[in-house]
């Protein structure tokens, strides 16, 4: 197997292989985070809405999720080079058809579908031909650079999109996509396969009842802000009273149970299940799992935060706020290179334990600095320790779970790994906007009601506008809009006040979420290793 050796060839041979898998991470974690910042610019070029650009992202992310767990088992059956050829090929054409797009319907096409299919081919067979690669001495620091990669390109992905929309077009950004595609395709000569045991076949309905739970519940977590978790917003679908968000996560959850129980039925039968059920039996591999939950969990609930307050509360610009990210990018990848080089021995349950810390001091510290008075520059410590927490469980996570299976099983957990990190980038952002805007209308309504300035008929009004859902104002909006309604300036000068005191509250109300969530993960550092993969057991005391 190739946990023993290591590809043939020079260092700087090495070097290329594991820049080749970091640019594939880059690129598919590029796309979460590029054109958020030039919506409203790709709405107007194809003649659609903002609520349509939305709905390409959100598909993209739910094709990703759909096909993940299926897309590690096509490794297994085709060869896992070839399927990250294959899938960089299908997401080059994805991103060819999406620069050129002339409307909605063509975007979703090329974005949505065909880059989203390319992803869930790509990310797990990276798993596997980083284990195929590199000896497990080698591995913890492979991939937390591969996984620095892809935190990185969530960070600065809000610059790119800056840039190029700003100077040239958003299109642009998917023709530069199309070249690191072949640029990846021409040096993907250079790394071995993962070799595989045995040949698979597909597990049809394992596959089905996969893609349809984990889609329904992805889909239910992503429709939450609009309509509502529980309790439906006005207008929203619902039945029996609940949100269609809830009875959505519940149709998921049932799904993935049918297909658990379809897996144990196939094992017990003598098929090949699409997942092996006794996988979820193993502690390191299920502790390294609920470590990517978390991780991205609070990694994307703070990329959807802190930006929000420097675009929105400070008023910069996309390429201002871009730049403001850099911090954590620069400390992220020190973390993520560094720790397995400078303490190789150092204990994985450990480093998780201290990145954890690390990103719940950089949650604190914003939570306590955020002030109606503070700059851009308020971020930049808590986004040093918050990047050094990612880092530091970025050099450890991936070696962890594909450690605790034999190689030729590791695509199938880089199919598992890439679903669960998907399920907490969903949740992270969904859960820390929910809270977000909570506290946000909480925080306005009790300003306003509160305030005598303020008529009772405005009051009201305001009361079921909130309701319908409360959007993030940047001061120069919520005043053209009040400007709009013809408001007097005693109200205009209570309204922006109160949207100045909510934005902050909603802030520290979604950073506190996020910091508990980051405590509750401490608990579950004991299911961590303390040994870090490929080092060899301490002598036995005569």
């Amino acid at each position: 197997m190739a946990s023993s050796t290591e590809v043939p060839g020079s260092a700087a041979k090495s070097g290329v292989v594991l820049l080749t898998f970091a640019s594939g991470q880059f690129l598919m974690a590029l796309d979460s985070s590029v054109m958020n910042v030039s919506i409203a610019s790709v709405a107007e070029d194809l003649g659609t809405t903002v609520t349509g650009i939305q709905g390409a992202i959100t598909a993209y992310t739910l094709v990703m999720a759909m096909c993940m767990i299926p897309g590690g088992k096509v490794g297994v059956l085709i060869g896992r080079k070839r399927a990250f050829m294959i899938g960089c090929a299908v997401y080059g054409c994805g991103s060819l058809t999406t620069a050129l797009a002339p409307d909605l319907t063509v975007l979703l096409l090329g974005w949505s579908l065909l880059e989203g299919i390319g992803a869930a081919l790509i990310l797990p067979a990276i798993v596997a031909l980083v284990a195929g690669n590199f000896t497990p001495e080698r591995r913890p620091a492979a991939y937390g650079l591969v996984a620095a990669a892809g935190a990185v390109a969530i960070a600065v992905g809000p610059l790119v999109g800056g840039l190029a929309t700003t100077y040239f077009s958003w299109r642009w950004v998917f023709a530069g996509e199309v070249v690191l595609v072949l640029v990846i395709l021409f040096f993907a000569r250079r790394f071995a396969d993962a070799p595989t045991e045995s040949r698979a076949r597909i597990d049809l309905v394992g596959a089905v009842l996969s893609a349809l739970g984990l889609g329904a519940f992805v889909y239910g977590v992503l429709r939450s802000s609009t309509w509502g978790w529980f309790a439906p917003k006005p207008d929203a679908p619902s039945w029996l009273g609940i949100s269609l968000t809830a009875w959505l996560m519940l149709a998921g959850l049932l799904l993935v149970r049918v297909f658990l129980h379809w897996e144990a039925r196939l094992v017990r039968h003598g098929g090949d299940p699409l997942l092996q059920p006794g996988l979820l039996a193993n502690r390191q591999l299920t502790g390294g799992l609920t470590m990517f939950f978390f991780q991205y969990f609070v990694q994307m609930g703070v990329f959807f935060v802190v930006p929000l307050y420097l675009s929105v509360a400070l008023g910069l610009s996309a390429l201002a706020t871009g730049a403001r990210l850099l911090p954590l990018s620069l400390s992220l990848l020190a973390a993520a290179a560094l720790i397995p080089r400078l303490a190789p021995r150092a204990s994985p349950r450990r480093v998780v334990a201290w990145g954890l810390v690390a990103l719940l001091a950089g949650a604190v510290v914003l939570l306590f600095a955020l002030d109606e008075d503070a700059g851009a520059e308020v971020v930049t410590v808590p986004l040093l320790l918050i990047g050094l927490g990612v880092g530091a469980l970025a050099s450890q996570l991936g070696a962890i779970t594909v450690s605790a299976v034999p190689d030729e099983e590791a695509a199938e957990v880089g199919g598992v790994q890439n679903a669960v990190t998907n399920l907490g980038s969903s949740l992270g952002t969904a859960l820390a906007g929910a809270i977000l805007i909570a506290a946000l209308t909480s925080s306005f309504l009790t300003a306003v009601e509160a305030n005598p300035a303020v008529p009772d008929q405005v009051a009201e009004q305001a009361v079921v506008q909130l309701e319908s859902g409360a959007p993030f104002l940047s001061d120069a909006q919520l005043e053209s809009a009040l400007e709009e309604a013809g408001t007097s300036p005693e109200v205009t000068r209570a309204a922006m006040d109160a949207n100045t005191t909510a934005r902050l509250d909603g802030l520290r109300a979604a950073l506190a979420v996020l910091g508990v969530t980051t405590v509750l993960a401490l608990f579950f550092t004991p299911r961590i290793p303390t040994r870090r993969p490929g080092t060899p057991a301490p002598a036995a005391a005569p």
